[in-house]
């Protein structure tokens, strides 16, 4: 068996739409994303939206801030926090979230998706 992974960049959005110091959630392929522009240190963010401490769909909605160097996530129902470039909880816990990367070009965000698929060798023909 061999995996073969594929990385897609898909369109996100128009920079002009993205909301600054915060973040949207955009529905890619069957995940949905959380998008954030930190305008403050003029950086693109994207993660899962859902919150792994209580499972909810929001941290999209989260508020931004740093640890030192650090881009966070806070979750706005838990406080849970989160590192924006690896995805590390940094309140202590043990959960983590996946995290995507960003480019912007031409005054398009996209992010980049992948996939794996495992391919089967074929089966040697008898002798």
């Amino acid at each position: 068996m061999e995996t073969l992974v594929n990385t897609s960049w898909l369109e996100a959005c128009r920079t002009e739409d993205a909301i600054e110091n915060g973040g949207v959630c955009l529905k890619l392929r069957d995940k949905q994303i959380a998008l954030f522009y930190f305008t403050r240190r003029n950086e693109w963010y994207a993660t899962q939206n859902e919150c792994p401490h209580k499972r909810q769909m929001i941290l999209s909605r989260g508020m931004l801030g740093s640890l030192g160097d650090t881009p966070k996530v806070a979750c706005p129902f838990h406080k849970k926090t989160f590192a924006l470039d690896t995805g590390e909880c940094l309140s202590g816990d043990e959960c983590a979230i996946e995290t995507y990367p960003v480019k912007v070009e031409n005054g398009r965000v996209y992010i980049a998706l992948t996939t794996e698929v495992t391919t089967h060798s074929p089966i040697p023909a008898m002798q």
